[in-house]
């Protein structure tokens, strides 16, 4: 396959992303190549969860970002985009209306995508594959608006699931316990609980939490339980300003760090998980994964 050039466009409940990679000359996905990450912080998600829709200023900012976004497509000569909402914009009573508004003033179509479809975009990222295809691992996908879990066994997907539970939605108080009920269960049902079980987290909190981390393991890009533990209960009783200050984090991830750790920490004492395997990976990457692999089985049919 010729080298082809790809970009993802994730619209969360906290940021906006756009990602390009490219293949190598001979088109192979081992040399996918980062090109651009570009992330705006428009916070959709604290208008959505508290108003049920996003603000005029909010709809304005996301289109004029569109708009500059498609202008980076063209610079890179991509061939081929993917742009995907989540959460907010599943809620969203506007939601609709912004996706024809953008597609009218940029020509991107936006798809408001399902729960379902979004565990299974990270589960593209198949990271657990690194270290062969043995083993338990629970794909943990935090963002602002929902968490995505996707749980593999030898190299097989036993089981998905994507709940309201996000940062952004615990922040604005909008997560309902029926919620955590249902991922607990969940995980009861689903999940082979122990020690030797590992969590692979994603998202822009817990890739900041492990770099952070002053106990991790580089090579494996992992840290423990424990490590995130010692560093919520340091950082959760600061306020805001005194995390951005201490830490050194912008505000629009000072405030949303804490409850992703809460979420994380959550999810391994109910499976006993130990140890979090972070590679830095998220839906745009996994949207990402999904194109090239569908021009990799398009090209095999010919």
């Amino acid at each position: 396959m010729k080298e082809r050039t790809y970009a993802a466009i994730d619209i969360g409940s906290n940021a906006v992303r756009l990602l390009i990679k490219s293949t190598g000359r001979d088109g192979e996905a081992r040399g996918l190549k980062k090109e651009l990450l570009v992330r705006v912080p428009l916070r959709l998600g604290f208008d959505v969860f508290a108003k049920g829709e996003v603000s005029d200023k909010k709809r304005e900012d996301l289109v004029r970002l569109m708009k500059a976004y498609r202008h980076l497509i063209r610079i890179y000569d991509v061939d081929r985009l993917r742009a995907c909402a989540t959460s907010a914009m599943r809620d969203a009573r506007n939601g609709p209306d912004i996706i024809r508004e953008i597609r009218k003033e940029t020509g991107i179509d936006i798809e408001i995508i399902a729960g379902s479809e979004e565990a299974r975009i990270v589960y593209n990222n198949h990271i657990e594959s690194r270290n062969g295809t043995s083993g338990r691992y629970l794909y943990v996908d935090v963002g602002g608006g929902s968490t995505e879990l996707n749980y593999l066994d030898n190299g097989m997907l036993v089981a998905s699931g994507s709940f309201n539970i996000g940062t952004v939605r615990i922040l604005t108080g909008k997560v309902r316990p029926e919620e955590w009920d249902a991922l607990h269960r969940f995980i009861e049902e689903n999940v082979v609980h122990g020690e030797d079980l590992a969590i692979i987290g994603s998202g822009g909190n817990i890739n900041k939490l492990y770099k952070m981390a002053a106990d991790k393991d580089r090579e494996r890009e992992s840290f423990t339980v424990e490590e995130l533990s010692r560093m919520y209960h340091s950082m959760a009783p600061l306020g805001v300003k005194e995390r951005m200050r201490h830490y050194g984090l912008r505000e629009d991830r000072a405030d949303v760090i804490i409850p992703a750790a809460e979420i994380f920490l959550n999810i391994a004492s109910v499976t006993g998980a130990r140890r979090i395997i972070v590679p830095t990976i998220g839906v745009a990457d996994g949207i990402i994964d999904g194109l090239y692999l569908s021009d990799l089985k398009e090209q095999e049919e010919k």
